[in-house]
This record gives C-alpha cells, structure tokens and sequence, in this order.
C-alpha cells in the first residue's frame, strides 16, 4: 500500500477519535459542574489545558469563561482540536481515500461534520448541548465500528488503528495530568475528590468497567493504576502500547518501532502509579507524553512521505 495512503488512513483515524475524545471531556465536565457546590467548581479552565491549548486560548481570550471556552472547544477556526476542525480534517483525509475505505465510512465522516457545521449553536446551549455532543461521541463509534466491520484488515487498517491508538493514549495522560493536579489545589474540595475521580473515569469511558474490576471505591491510587495499567481495558495507556506491538510486528521493516515499543512498555509496567505523587506524577505522564510522541514520530520517519 501507498505511503499516502497509509499516511492518510492514519490521520483520518486520529482527527475522529480527537473529536469524540473533545466531545466527552465537554459532556462529562459539564455534568461534573453541575454535581459539584458552587464555589470549587474547577470551571472550564482544565479542559483547555487537558488538549493542550492553554497559551494559543489566551492570544484570543481573557477568562475561561463557559461560552468562550465551548466556543473554542466545539467550532473555534483557530483550534486546531476543536471539533469542527478535527472532523474537517478527518473528511478531507478521507476523502483522498474514497476508493479506500468503505463508501459508508465516508458518507458516516461527512454527515458527521455537516452535522456539527449546521448545528454549532446548539453545542452552545445548555438544553442542545448534551444531544449535540451525544451525536458526535455516538457517531465516532458507528465510524470505528463500520471500519472494523468492513475494511480489509491489511495493513491500511493497521495504520488506522495506530492512528486511533496513539491519539487515545495521548488524551488519557492528559486527562489524568491535568485533572490529577486541578483535583487538589483547593482544599475544600477534598469532601468532594470521590465525585471528581468518577468524572474523570467518565472521560475516558471508564467508570463501568472500573468498578467491576476495582470495586465500587473509586480513589485516586486505583484510578491510576487502572487508566495506566490495565492490560483489558482499550483506554489503559498499556493496552494502547500492547495492541501497537501487537499492530507492528507483522509489518515490515518495524524492528525499531518494536524495539521503542518494548521500552517504553517495560518503563510503564515497572512504574509504581500508585504511589506518585502530584508533582511526580505529572513528571511521569509528561514523560510518556514524549515517548508517545517519539512513536509516533518513527512511524512518520519510517513509513509516511518525507516533508518537503
């Protein structure tokens, strides 16, 4: 298969689930807004900061007031997260690989972001937004699910998943650094830490299966352990790293990126998450950040067309 292609598939992949993931941590903080008492509200603040946009939001902007941020979020042209401009990046990807891709994948992206372009101010108010969000995080799941039902499983769809992958072991360091260090910088709020862990197990989809595996307990020592190392859980940062070697191995040419993958596996495993505190475990997370972000640079070095 092409490089292009392959290249493409891979970015298609990662501007859907970029959506879907937007779009969750936007529901699920704002019913986290409404649970908890007014005066420890961690605002809309943290969630800029989780897609890491903190410094390109204030060029544009004053406070992390709630219209001005779901503006940002949800349809801003100078985000590069938002969802409007993930799903315009994810139809014209998937456009160039028509012929590719199922012709209901692509008639699934491109109703998807005509949905959100025609509907933009209903994600702004607070009786359209829960259906308007609910529309974009069920919609990404038809998509993935038509993908894996339908589409040769050859190396094309390889990349795919690894596009996909990578993005949501991405956003599930960020969630748990950012939330993990907003949940104790006020006091007061500690009475309500149980309420705040379970909405940042809402944002990775996690809270069903956390508590049948974990229990019915939901603290901070046991959320870590299972968002970085579960191996079951398709939003665990190890089932991410064990499903790319996993991708990887048949293909060829990909002893670097195994090797990478091993390390970077062993490193996490042999981490105790349990026990970091704040300012170590932001240390932690940002370094898996990078060794993300190395992966996904190798496979641009070894797979993807040079930039020119």
């Amino acid at each position: 298969m092409l490089s292009r292609v392959v290249e493409t598939l891979y970015w298609m992949a990662r501007y859907v689930e970029r959506a879907e993931n937007v779009a969750r941590l936007v529901n699920v903080n704002n019913i986290l807004l409404m649970d908890l008492p007014k005066g420890i509200s961690t605002g809309w603040e943290p969630i800029i900061d989780i897609i890491g946009h903190r410094e390109n939001y204030l060029k544009s902007h004053k406070d992390f007031n709630e219209r001005s941020a779901l503006n940002y979020l949800l349809m801003s042209s100078n985000n590069t997260s938002s969802i409007i401009n993930s799903l315009w990046n994810a139809r014209e990807n998937a456009r160039t690989v028509r012929d590719v891709i199922p012709r209901a994948v692509w008639e699934g992206i491109n109703s998807l972001y005509l949905y959100v372009k025609e509907n933009q101010s209903e994600g702004l108010t607070k009786r359209g937004r829960f259906k308007y969000l609910k529309h974009v995080i069920e919609s990404a799941h038809l998509i993935f699910g038509s993908l894996d039902a339908s589409i040769n499983h050859d190396q094309g769809y390889k990349f795919l998943r690894f596009g996909s992958i990578l993005e949501r072991a991405d956003m599930t360091t960020r969630i748990l650094d950012v939330r993990s260090a907003s949940l104790i910088e006020n006091d007061t709020s500690r009475p309500f830490d149980n309420i705040q862990w379970i909405s940042v197990l809402r944002s990775l989809s996690a809270y069903q299966m956390y508590r049948q595996q974990m229990g019915v307990r939901v603290n901070r020592a046991d959320v870590l352990e299972f968002m970085l190392h579960n191996p079951v859980f398709p939003r665990s940062v190890l089932y991410c790293l064990e499903e790319l070697k996993r991708l990887i191995t048949p293909i060829h040419h990909s002893d670097d990126m195994q090797n990478l993958l091993e390390k970077v596996t062993d490193d996490l495993k042999q981490t105790k998450v349990r026990s970091l505190k704040n300012g170590d475990l932001h240390e932690f997370l940002d370094k898996v950040q990078i060794d993300l972000a190395g992966i996904h640079n190798l496979i641009a070095k070894s797979y993807f067309l040079p930039n020119e």
